[in-house]
């Protein structure tokens, strides 16, 4: 493949890749909160609880149907334009595919349908069930995408015979060296996503003063979730780029344009800000704080922390400056989060449960609001410092990127990639559309459950 065909399969990957990733994160976090919300209502049989998880699960099911569609084209790419890739890695990276959508997408789905259609149908407790199952194999689904991400990061377990890799210890090969940060830490960001959309939305009716009690309802769940998950998130975030420095010093002396490595018995400076230019292998400019990166990267005083001038040019990643500025945008909405969610947590505090005087505080529900879209923003850039700080492996010290494409022409990658961003463009409109009705339309606040004597009818059914 010409570099011109290499450049529009890589394009073409992560434009299908940027979009898909918008819809498991909140399939993911939704499911986790309707599993909440319906514990809630079988516990006390509270009507309102009931209603909560009829609404809600509307945005799920919407949610779910662009999330699998959206899925298809970027498994494609793996045959049509990473064939070399796939002949390579097949035996583990395929496997792990084939786990996923055997026991974790086949999960979800399956149960997705009585979530939805059973609520009328099927006992309360089966319909619990029901929900479970979504939300576990949502979460094993993202756990055996991670595994198989996390093991192209830090390939572990295998070994190349015959020009391809085969696997020697399978549970070495799952259990990588980025595996446990890698799936705890997008496990997290995808339950921030949710709740933080969750809190928004309800701000926006309590802003719009429709229905407050009902809102103030998932706006507190929501918050005392997001209370323990964002600091939580921050941790794992740090603890996650600690072991990026020792596994993939290349990739964390990038995001950090660190290009020196300090000298025994001296700490790393931490830039605040700076321009990372490749061309002359170091940054234009940069303000910095003596020391701070040894503490950061290694939680140590003087740990040393590798410069990219002691790593080859041909294996420095790419696009330093968007790397380097991703990172920091991921990681100040992390911490904006964390703020956000304290400050709430303080004035629902305050309020002493009055819903009035939550209203009253118009900024922090305007702040909710604006904050819907910052979790998406954070999981992209996310995303491309974990992919593009990877590059120009594929396989991290295995495979380079140049060598696993197919050969296939720029004409036809053109051609497949103009079809799905026109594909994906539809698709997002009629997401944005079905989105809005149901946003407008708001709670039915009429809807009850079914009878007790017709839930024991649909058991004894079930039963026979």
């Amino acid at each position: 493949m010409n570099v011109e065909a290499l450049n529009l399969a890589r394009g073409q990957f992560a434009m299908t890749a940027i979009f898909h990733i918008l819809w498991p994160i909140l399939t993911i976090s939704l499911s986790a909160f309707l599993l909440v919300i319906e514990v809630l209502w079988v516990k006390t049989s509270d009507l309102v609880w009931y209603r909560h998880a009829r609404f809600w699960s509307k945005l799920l099911v919407l949610n779910f149907a662009v999330g699998v569609v959206s899925g298809i084209p970027m498994e494609f790419q793996f045959g049509t334009n990473w064939g070399q890739f796939s002949r390579y890695t097949g035996q583990f990276f395929g496997n792990i595919l084939g786990f996923e959508g055997a026991m974790a997408f086949m999960l979800e789905a399956g149960f997705v349908g009585i979530m939805m259609l059973g609520w009328q149908r099927v006992p309360k407790g089966v319909h619990l069930f029901a929900t479970a199952m979504v939300a576990l194999g949502s979460t094993l689904s993202a756990f055996w995408i991670m595994v198989a991400n996390s093991w192209l990061q830090t390939p572990a377990g295998v070994s190349v015979v015959g020009g391809k890799l085969v696997v020697t210890d399978y549970l070495k090969a799952i259990f990588n060296p980025d595996m446990v940060w890698g799936v705890s830490h997008m496990w997290f960001a995808a339950l921030e996503t949710g709740f933080v959309v969750v809190a928004g939305i309800s701000a926006y009716y309590l802003l719009k003063r429709r229905n407050p009690e009902f809102f103030v309802r998932s706006f507190k769940v929501a918050l005392v979730v997001l209370a323990i998950v964002a600091p939580v998130q921050i941790w794992l975030g740090d603890s996650s780029g600690v072991d990026v420095f020792r596994t993939q010093p290349a990739k964390g002396a990038a995001i950090e344009g660190h290009w020196q490595t300090n000298a025994p018995g001296t700490g790393a400076s931490w830039s605040l800000l700076a321009w990372p230019d490749a061309a002359k292998q170091g940054n234009d400019w940069s303000l910095e704080v003596p020391g701070l990166l040894s503490v950061l990267g290694t939680h140590s005083l003087h740990g040393q922390v590798k410069g990219l001038k002691d790593i080859p040019v041909a294996d420095q990643p790419p696009m330093l400056p968007l790397l380097y500025y991703a990172f920091r945008l991921m990681a100040g909405i992390g911490f904006l989060f964390m703020v956000l969610a304290f400050w709430t947590v303080y004035a629902l505090r305050k309020a002493r449960g009055r819903v009035d005087a939550l209203l009253a505080q118009r900024k922090l529900l305007l702040a909710w609001v604006v904050a819907i879209p910052l979790p998406y923003v954070a999981v992209e850039c996310g995303w491309i410092v974990r992919e593009v700080g990877r590059q120009p492996w594929l396989v991290y010290g295995l495979l380079r990127t140049e060598n696993a494409a197919s050969a296939i022409s720029s004409a036809a990658i053109t051609g497949s990639m103009v079809m799905f961003a026109v594909f994906y463009v539809i698709l997002l409109v009629s997401f944005f559309h079905f989105a809005r009705r149901w946003l407008r339309n708001g709670p039915d606040l009429t809807l009850t459950p079914a009878p007790e004597s017709t839930e024991r009818a649909s058991l004894h059914a079930i039963d026979y």
